[in-house]
């Protein structure tokens, strides 16, 4: 997400929406159309989507294509077709990215820039109120929510009793989600029929693949099915949180969180379950309701844990016991799981690849200072620095091959690039140096 400024009269319109839908939870928005093909909102929904950047979709045209024949008549364009509901969306372009620490890939699908615009200004009208409905279970997609939140919650819950947890993993969340009843969550607070239609024709698109011979076949199988919703578009994680609302609040509603003292923790597609050594009935209870929900729980990917006894992994961090490094004392805590680890050496590997040689010294250490810092700003509870440690010495070793590679050095370089080379000339960041006065990586 794009930390642009959002101009006054759309943030106005955000505010009035939002303050609209808290204070009446049963009142239904009846006119949102027209607000999304308006002038500033498309303008802000362009400027959006510009700085997340993004390959094109089927039809080729890249943002240069249309800075080039010009934006503000291009957005006209695309206001007169929705203003006359001649809109239509183009097939979705899919393409397979790499899992973290798998063979296997996720599928990726990327709408054209004129449909990726439509989406965001629809979810830039939609966002303020369901944002007023989304339960605080919920940390994915929210303005100022993270993943951190999450893994702070889980923390807590750990460190009140709740020890036995269910590391759930719903298969294949994005594909499965129904469209009955997610459009019946819409139009809880949407009576708006052809914002309505907009919604459906986007989670109908089709979709187009390329295969090894550079043949491409498209499929209708959200249309055919009546389910998924595709993953990369603009509009995908506004709805899959109004569906997981589903789950979470009949948690919370059904008395089934009191009930078994079992607490939802939520982000995304990804979930745990905190309970007080009711983790067994937990999960059967959250079989029942993934099938009425028309998902499905991942058997293979699901197991119950029990901490400090065992550990397991959410959002990055493994959650389990830790040790003080003052006095060795035991406590339930996080540190940065060894896939996590594994994740920043692997991309400081290929950064400093052969292919990338053409650089200079001071191009290759700014990218990897970036990626080092990214990746600690992510990764900064419990005790960091044992992963700082591993990824330190990594960037070290790797910075050093890449320069005994580029200058021809036959020997390991540690003598021509030594430390004091690579740190205090070149400036390559020491993670374990960003620790020293930091008491959450002391912990």
């Amino acid at each position: 997400m794009s930390d642009l400024a959002t101009p006054d009269s759309v943030r106005k319109l955000q505010t009035a929406l939002h303050a609209k839908a808290k204070a009446e939870p049963e009142f239904r928005f009846y006119l949102l159309y027209d607000k999304v093909y308006r002038g500033d909102v498309l303008s802000h929904a362009y400027d959006r989507c510009k700085a997340n950047g993004g390959a094109a979709g089927v039809d080729g045209q890249t943002f240069a294509d249309v800075e080039a024949s010009g934006v503000t008549g291009w957005l006209g364009e695309l206001a007169d077709e929705l203003r006359t509901r001649t809109y239509r969306p183009q097939a979705v372009r899919r393409v397979f990215i790499p899992k973290p620490n798998s063979k296997k890939k996720r599928p990726l699908g990327i709408a054209t820039i004129r449909d990726r615009v439509a989406q965001t200004a629809a979810m830039m009208v939609l966002e303020p109120i369901f944002e007023a409905d989304l339960q605080p279970e919920q940390h994915a997609y929210r303005a100022g929510i993270s993943a951190l939140d999450a893994v702070g919650a889980v923390h807590r819950l750990l460190n009140t009793g709740h020890t036995a947890v269910v590391d759930a993993d719903l298969r294949g969340y994005f594909d499965e989600i129904p469209h009955g009843p997610l459009m019946k969550s819409v139009a809880r607070r949407v009576s708006d029929r052809h914002m309505l239609h907009l919604i459906k024709m986007w989670i109908e698109a089709p979709v187009e693949e390329t295969d090894e011979g550079g043949n491409k076949r498209r499929t209708t199988r959200n249309r055919d099915e009546h389910r998924g919703i595709p993953q990369g578009s603009p509009i995908s994680p506004l709805l899959s949180n109004l569906y997981m609302r589903r789950l979470v609040l009949w948690w919370k509603t059904s008395g089934t969180q009191q009930r078994l003292q079992a607490v939802i923790v939520n982000y995304a597609d990804d979930l745990v379950i905190c309970c007080r050594n009711t983790a067994e009935a937990a999960m059967q209870v959250l079989r029942e309701v993934t099938k009425k929900l028309n998902l499905a729980v991942n058997e293979e990917k699901t197991r119950i844990c029990r901490v400090p006894e065992g550990s397991f992994d959410f959002l990055g961090y493994t959650f389990g016991r830790c040790h003080s490094h003052k006095d060795g004392r035991a406590y339930l805590g996080t540190k940065p799981s060894r896939k996590s680890v594994k994740r920043i050496c692997d991309a400081i590997r290929t950064d400093t690849g052969r292919h990338t040689l053409t650089r200079s010294a001071e191009q290759m250490v700014e990218l990897l200072n970036w990626k080092l810092h990214g990746w600690a700003n992510y990764f900064r509870l419990g005790p960091v620095t044992p992963a700082y440690l591993i990824a330190d010495r990594h960037a070290n070793y790797r910075l050093r091959q890449w320069l005994c590679r580029k200058h021809q050095v036959a020997n390991k370089g540690i003598k021509r690039f030594p430390d004091q080379f690579l740190y205090d000339a070149l400036g390559l960041t020491r993670l374990t140096r960003l620790t020293r006065d930091l008491p959450w990586a002391k912990a």
